[in-house]
């Protein structure tokens, strides 16, 4: 049984994985599905704000559904949760990106030189790896201004560290083999080795932390826009959303904050299962 059929015979990894893919299109797609087309989802009509779920009103002469409601500026929520999804899965695309192309190339260069190469750039994942990833992102973010890109580069530059070690690890391991001896005696350059020969046998455990970190990506984002300090009103954000209206909890208002929220951790949970799913799909294949 390959790895993909593992995959599929895998319920939650399944799941999970569709949970995503139907993201991926919501995000990608934007406003071709969205009851509100227009840019962020920030159509605005204070004359209906905070409006119960399936509300139907009359908007320019034409009928309108408030599928989800609406908030307290007459926005239709239901398209600013979709909208939402384009700040949250490119967030953490684009720094699981950042952290994959730093740590791979870190984590491949001291496992495979080793000798101080190896010292230098361990003593340097030691030191990231003690200061606390949430401080980090803040002082990054921080020290370079508030802006959408910040928030790529911030949150990129603090999870580069796991992939690091995981890469070096494996390294470590595939240097000793004869197929890389071989390489070596032919005189193939380190670059080489390494990124063409010896990353194809090192994918596994790279796959299931790239997993593992877009789910940390997701709740770090969603943790700044909380705070004011990623995606910023009116760019709409699952961490800002839940911000605009985390006081209407104990009220018949509660689900404007908990729906984001809950997709939040579906998100999160649904990454969860994908990188279990191939975590146990290569220990069965290997």
């Amino acid at each position: 049984m390959n790895i993909w059929e593992t995959m599929k015979s895998n319920k939650l990894a399944t799941i999970g994985g569709l949970w995503i893919a139907l993201w991926i299109v919501i995000a990608v797609a934007g406003p071709l599905f969205r009851p509100d087309p227009t840019p962020n989802a920030n159509n605005q009509h204070l004359e209906y704000s905070l409006l119960q779920p399936g509300t139907e009103v009359q908007i320019d002469g034409t009928a309108f559904t408030y599928h989800l409601g609406s908030d307290r500026y007459g926005r239709d929520f239901l398209s600013r949760l979709m909208a939402g999804s384009a700040i949250s899965l490119s967030v953490a695309g684009i720094a699981v990106a950042i952290s994959l192309i730093i740590g791979l190339f870190l984590g491949a260069w001291a496992g495979f030189k080793g000798g101080r190469v190896d010292v230098v750039v361990s003593w340097f994942l030691q030191v990231v790896w003690t200061v606390p990833t949430l401080l980090m992102v803040l002082a990054i973010t921080l020290a370079f201004g508030k802006g959408f890109w910040q928030v790529f580069v911030a949150i990129g530059l603090t999870m580069w560290v796991e992939v690091a070690r995981i890469v070096r690890g494996q390294f470590m391991s595939l240097r000793e083999l004869e197929y890389v001896q071989a390489a070596q005696a032919l005189g193939l350059s380190d670059f080489r080795i390494m990124f063409r020969h010896m990353l194809p046998n090192a994918l596994g455990p790279i796959i299931v932390v790239a997993a593992a970190n877009f789910a940390a990506a997701i709740l770090i984002e969603a943790g700044l826009s909380f705070l004011g300090v990623g995606a910023r009103i009116p760019v709409p954000s699952w961490g800002n959303i839940v911000k605009e209206h985390y006081h209407l909890l104990t009220t018949d208002l509660a689900w404007l904050a908990v729906f984001p929220g809950a997709l939040i951790a579906s998100l999160v949970l649904a990454f969860t299962w994908v990188g279990d799913g191939f975590r146990n799909a290569f220990d069965l294949n290997s």
